[in-house]
């Protein structure tokens, strides 16, 4: 906790022991968002948000925040790194707010920060609307960000529509041009990110808390409905851990690089390997170029605009020594699953076993991960199976251990059997009348100190009980509420998502 020299409560910051082992898997990414206000004191909530190997979203942390001013974000992130370890994240996806660019270089400087994508093309029509070949000016700058291939050709393309449309004294296109390389697809996309490109992930799960809190819950009952929503995510994995092992979607080809990633990878991962399979029957490969080892293939792929067709053309390389492949569309290096371009041309080339490389540990369904071995205080286990459920974590390893070898296994069960000897002889000992330890004298005193309550936040541009928006949005609002009898509104309602 964060506290005022009145001793009045500022921000504060937690994260449960879960979410702190899940981070060791899934905290590469993650996307940072203040734009839901949780409770009576209007404190926007900050959650830090992954993916998990289902593509599910999970929380690893959160805040709430008394400000949003740089040294705001300071703390929160150091404290955030400090529970997870010292260890930053890779990559991290927030809007365009200085002071979170700010914090983020001070803080993680050694990690990737993106510009949420959707937020900024949902400023389009609040931009440029005033220009009268609007619609024109729309299109073009819509296709230099998203079909740009390379970045030759995203500079060629935007140059070309800042002339034809004179935009050159436009300065919220001159400032993203100049940060083109936080946002920009084309600029982006060599990283990993795991398929993200906005802070969408952050927003659904403030659609999520919906459920948990409204306008008049106060920190402690927050406190107690975040881990009902922990709970419900908890929950959630389990049942899609359960499916990846007990249900098998059917290959669609006869290809065993289909076969090996049916047997690897989540269901839901496996379902977006088997939808770039189902492409691949529209792209087309034709070899381009070959120096020594690496052979350059042009892969045409047809693709449906509205009623119409056209060819997409994509440059695969692909060294056959090494077996290394790549695809100029980085869907592999961007997402983690490889592309139809890449597939096409591996299954021409008779390659029917990629290297473990490009079968991404984070999607894999048969790997034991840290953060399932963690009870929370929602399972709901007693003492006793607590203990249990530590003594069996254990018992596993040994178990893996003793596995190996004839050797290992007859000195493990000569040692548990040594092991058991010794318990039941002093259970003699365990029963004696000794009085308890009074645990609580072992506890350092917190003295008389009281925590006050937080101050009623009032964040500049921050309207009350609803997340921020646009001159668009609050258009559309106005001109919706004249249309009907004003009500009251359910909390959900402010935070819907479109």
């Amino acid at each position: 906790m964060d506290l005022d020299d009145n001793g009045r409560l500022r921000n504060v910051f937690w994260a449960d022991a879960r979410s702190r082992a899940m981070y060791e898997s899934f905290g590469d990414v993650v996307t940072f968002d203040t734009t839901y206000l949780t409770n009576k004191y209007d404190m926007p909530f900050a959650p830090f948000v992954g993916v998990n190997h289902h593509g599910n979203s999970v929380l690893l942390g959160c805040g709430l925040l008394s400000n949003e001013d740089t040294e705001t974000f300071v703390w929160l992130f150091r404290s955030w790194l400090s529970c997870m370890s010292g260890i930053p994240p890779k990559g991290i996806i927030t809007d365009q707010s200085k002071a979170m660019q700010r914090a983020i270089e001070i803080v993680f400087p050694g990690a990737r920060h993106r510009w949420c994508l959707w937020h900024i093309m949902k400023k389009i029509p609040e931009k440029l609307k005033g220009y009268a070949q609007y619609e024109a000016i729309k299109r073009s700058l819509q296709n230099s960000v998203y079909d740009s291939l390379t970045e030759v050709e995203f500079e060629d393309s935007w140059a070309s529509m800042i002339c034809s449309y004179d935009l050159l004294g436009n300065e919220w296109l001159r400032v993203l041009y100049d940060e083109r390389g936080r946002w920009v697809p084309v600029f982006v996309k060599s990283c990993f990110w795991a398929g993200m490109s906005t802070t969408q992930r952050s927003e659904s799960m403030h659609a999520f808390f919906d459920k948990h809190v409204n306008s008049k819950t106060t920190l402690k009952q927050f406190v107690k409905q975040y881990d009902n929503a922990l709970k419900d995510k908890h929950e959630k994995e389990n049942r899609a851990d359960s499916n990846s092992f007990n249900s098998i979607i059917p290959c669609i080809t006869d290809y065993h690089i289909e076969k090996q990633f049916q047997e690897a990878y989540t269901n839901e991962k496996y379902k977006e390997f088997q939808e770039e399979m189902r492409r691949k029957l529209y792209c087309y490969p034709s070899l381009h170029s070959v120096f020594g080892s690496i052979s350059s293939y042009e892969v045409a792929e047809d693709v449906r605009f509205g009623d119409q067709r056209r060819d997409i053309k994509y440059i695969v390389c692909y060294n056959e020594v090494e077996c290394d492949f790549q695809c100029v569309c980085r869907l592999f290096e961007f997402r983690g699953i490889l592309c139809r371009h890449l597939l096409v041309v591996l299954t021409q080339r008779k390659v029917t076993t990629v290297p473990s490389k490009y079968v991404l540990t984070r999607w894999r369904k048969d790997v034991r991960r840290k953060h399932t071995y963690v009870t929370s205080n929602w399972d709901g286990l007693k003492p006793g199976a607590l203990r249990f459920d530590k003594m069996c974590n254990k018992f596993f390893d040994i178990a893996e251990l003793g596995a190996e070898s004839e050797d290992k296994c007859f000195v493990i069960l000569n040692g548990l059997d040594e092991l058991m000897e010794r318990v039941s002889m002093s259970e003699a000992v365990c029963a004696s009348s000794q009085p308890p330890v009074d645990v609580s004298q072992t506890l350092p005193s917190l003295g008389e100190s009281r925590v006050l309550s937080p101050v009623t936040v009032h964040s500049k541009g921050r309207p009350p009980f609803k997340r921020k928006v646009s001159k668009v949005d609050e258009a559309v609002r106005k001109k919706k509420e004249g249309r009907h009898k004003p009500r009251q509104k359910k909390v959900s309602e402010f935070f819907h998502l479109h």
